[in-house]
């Protein structure tokens, strides 16, 4: 794959090697990227790859001054030199990129583009499009940066961590990069985790030729779970876009008569332990080990995700899927897609409180309902999101984007 590339096989001397060089920014706290990141590595290596990593860490942001930053994030002469190096180094038949954002950058793909090697990046999060990555804004769907070249509006809100600033370096560097034609000239596939995601991409700028729609999926099987728990499970970091005040109203509404156990962490925090003490029947479990929540997940009722946010692929969506879980999701941006109404999980409106207590009454309600949507979870687990799948996909979207690939080394 690529130009001048030494043929490479597998120990049988049949199967074609690839080196793959994979490449993150890590965040602060570990989430659902830095999962698939890893995921993805053991996923290829165990089919016999080489796969080499390059990596930066938000650790390192300690004590840089917002200037540099500012630098760096548009720009890391830093990652284009140690890429470059390491793609002169080696030839490597693939660079695919998951997060860019702050320490590595946009070089990174100009780093690719002068060694001649494709470059693939997937689309986690709706940040080329919205400088809060979640098409959000005060408490509504926010498309108001869609399709321009600058997201002033994002600016002007502060819709970066309510930083004006911030946001303001954000916009900046997508727009450069847009307009010196980073985003077409030196990425060959695109992977988005819906064709709800794919549209938006498309709607952003991005040319829908490239792009493929490939979904999450899990490393390993959890298991079935028996559901008798009699418990509804949210597991989530605890923020406003994930939609804590409608279901901490939701339980309001149900006083007590469903349990609820609450895992994860987050700025409302406070909120949610203030629950703790009001509200009948709400536990918080805090943060717990991953084997821990799967555990919660297998023996849940159903899993709660009310998302304010356009959701790119919850892993805990997958999680509960894999374990037999119906999903009660809101009805918004890609969750339409993931669970269907009826049949893998139960959907409500945004923001209302009121339907997704009806909808969690239900599951509880009827078993027999419970159990048909949770065997068909399972089946549409089985047939979309295994690792089997996972593999099988990213090697055809690997070997599309070393056949396509018609750069020239400047």
């Amino acid at each position: 794959m690529g130009q001048n590339r030494e043929a490479r096989v597998g120990l049988d001397g049949s199967a074609f090697q690839m080196r793959v060089l994979k490449v993150h920014n890590h965040y602060l706290h570990e989430g659902g990227e830095d999962r698939v990141f890893a995921a993805e590595i053991d996923l290829l290596t165990s089919h016999g790859h080489d796969v080499r990593s390059y990596t930066r860490d938000n650790e390192d942001l300690r004590g840089v001054g917002n200037a540099r930053l500012a630098a760096t994030t548009l720009w890391s002469t830093r990652t284009f030199r140690e890429v470059s190096g390491l793609l002169a180094a080696e030839r490597h038949d693939v660079v695919h990129v998951h997060n860019t954002l702050p320490l590595v950058s946009p070089s990174v793909y100009h780093a690719a583009r002068r060694a001649g090697v494709p470059v693939v990046q997937t689309l986690h999060n709706y940040r080329l499009l919205c400088p809060a990555a979640t098409f959000l804004r005060d408490g509504r769907a926010c498309e108001d940066c869609l399709g321009k070249r600058f997201a002033w509006p994002g600016v002007a809100h502060a819709c970066y961590r309510r930083n004006r600033g911030a946001t303001a370096v954000i916009a900046t560097t997508y727009a450069a990069h847009g307009l010196v034609g980073t985003f077409r000239s030196t990425i060959d596939r695109y992977i988005a985790l819906t064709e709800f995601g794919r549209e938006k991409f498309i709607a952003g700028g991005l040319p829908g030729t490239r792009i493929s729609v490939r979904p999450n999926y899990l490393a390993d099987d959890p298991g079935v779970g028996d559901g008798r728990g009699g418990y509804a499970l949210f597991v989530g970091r605890l923020s406003v876009e994930k939609g804590i005040a409608t279901l901490l109203s939701a339980w309001r509404r149900l006083e007590g008569r469903i349990p609820l156990r609450i895992v994860g962490d987050g700025p409302l925090a406070a909120a949610v332990a203030e629950a703790t003490r009001s509200l009948p029947g709400v536990t918080w479990l805090r943060s717990l080990p991953h084997p821990d929540a799967l555990a919660q997940m297998r023996g849940a009722t159903a899993l709660v995700l009310p998302s304010e946010a356009y959701e790119a692929f919850p892993l805990t969506v997958v999680e509960a899927f894999a374990s037999g879980t119906p999903v009660v999701a809101t009805d918004i941006g890609a969750m339409r897609e993931i669970v269907q109404h009826g049949e893998t999980g139960l959907r409500f409106a945004f923001g209302d409180a009121n339907e997704l207590a009806e909808r969690v009454e239900r599951l509880f309600a009827l078993p027999e309902e419970r159990q048909r949507m949770g065997m068909a979870a399972r089946a549409r687990y089985l047939a979309a999101y295994t690792r089997d799948r996972a593999y099988d996909s990213l090697m055809e979207i690997y070997r599309f984007a070393g056949a396509t690939s018609a750069r020239k080394v400047p």
